[in-house]
């Protein structure tokens, strides 16, 4: 097999050239909720037993918080909610919740409201890749309000979808 090097190198503008939903994954931490914004969220990584998938750098100071939570919430964000967005990727901890609309369920995933689907999740397993770590989150149970849309990231912007014909 030959290496075709006529292709330009790989930054990360060439991977923002794909559309992905925009998920929160939160827990319950010892100060309050804890989350991080992921644009790698995938569902249907299983239909048997149920499981979704995200990365996160290996030197995420959040992940390593949040890996050990006895459960974890992933929430895909609505159109309307990128200004949360923004909020939940702060780089300070203590801004990320303040006055967000979320739920703690007994077991501690942090579900934020007006999202068109929640999970409640715990992890499965985290399979090392680069300068990330792929986590595979089993679901255990879901919420779904069809009113609302999911938030796209695409080309370093936010869009809505939009039904074709």
């Amino acid at each position: 097999m030959t290496l075709n090097t006529s292709l330009a190198p790989v930054d990360r503008s060439a991977f923002a050239s794909f559309p992905s939903g925009v998920a929160a994954i939160a827990a319950a931490g010892a100060d309050g909720p804890d989350g991080m914004v992921v644009s790698s969220f995938t569902v249907g990584a299983s239909f048997d037993p149920p499981m979704v998938t995200f990365s996160a750098r290996q030197d995420s100071a959040t992940w390593a918080r949040l890996r050990t939570a006895a459960r974890i919430g992933a929430s895909v964000l609505a159109t309307d909610q990128d200004r949360l967005c923004r909020q939940l990727s702060s780089r300070t901890r203590e801004a990320r919740f303040a006055d967000v609309d979320h739920r703690t369920t007994d077991d501690g995933a942090v579900l934020i409201d007006g999202a068109p689907l929640r999970l409640d999740c715990v992890v499965h397993r985290e399979v090392p890749a680069g300068d990330h770590v792929v986590v595979i989150l089993q679901v255990l149970g879901a919420e779904v309000d069809r009113a609302a849309s999911p938030l796209v990231y695409h080309d370093t912007a936010f869009h809505s979808l939009q039904p074709i014909g």
